[in-house]
């Protein structure tokens, strides 16, 4: 299977701001969704790079790593910022993080707490905040808040996708 890269993706946000009661949703089933994939596998497959690229760990860790952004991007949609803070595209934070040196419990554990911590933030903004936009700075195209939560919920699934696709090649 081809899998388009993660920075060559465009997408569409052209549906209704009301539908950020679902795009809450995915978000909040990724914990799960990743605690799941990696049940009972032994470190040694959860550590394992395939073709020199992340393993299931540090693909999860770099979930982790993204969501202080996308807790700062919240705040800047909630500050009426009118460009959202970019991404640091090389991805050092994950790298620095040598997410395979750590437990990948606390990977997990991290990632629920933070995801949560994320969700409680989104759950008390009224109707009307997930229609407000501000600029994607890497897309270069307005992103209302509910495109937001779309677009963190595409990421989520891109490297959860990449984790299914390690745990079946790997064990």
């Amino acid at each position: 299977m081809i899998r388009i890269k993660w920075t060559d993706r465009t997408f569409s946000f052209n549906f209704p701001a009301g539908l950020y009661p679902e795009m809450i949703e995915r978000l909040r089933g990724a914990p799960p969704r990743m605690e799941n994939h990696v049940k009972d596998l032994p470190a040694q497959v959860i550590t394992s790079q395939y073709d020199g690229r992340w393993s299931i760990q540090e693909n999860a860790g770099h979930l982790l790593d993204l969501e202080s952004l996308t807790q700062q991007r919240i705040e800047e949609y909630l500050a009426s910022a009118d460009l959202l803070h970019a991404a640091d595209m090389t991805n050092r934070k994950t790298y620095d993080a040598h997410h395979n040196d750590v437990s990948m419990a606390e990977i997990l554990r991290g990632f629920r707490d933070a995801r949560t911590k994320t969700i409680g933030r989104i759950a008390e903004l009224d109707d009307e905040m997930f229609a407000r936009t501000a600029v994607h700075p890497r897309l270069n195209v307005p992103m209302r808040l509910v495109d937001l939560l779309f677009f963190t919920a595409e990421h989520d699934d891109y490297h959860l996708t990449r984790i299914a696709e390690l745990v079946e090649l790997l064990s």
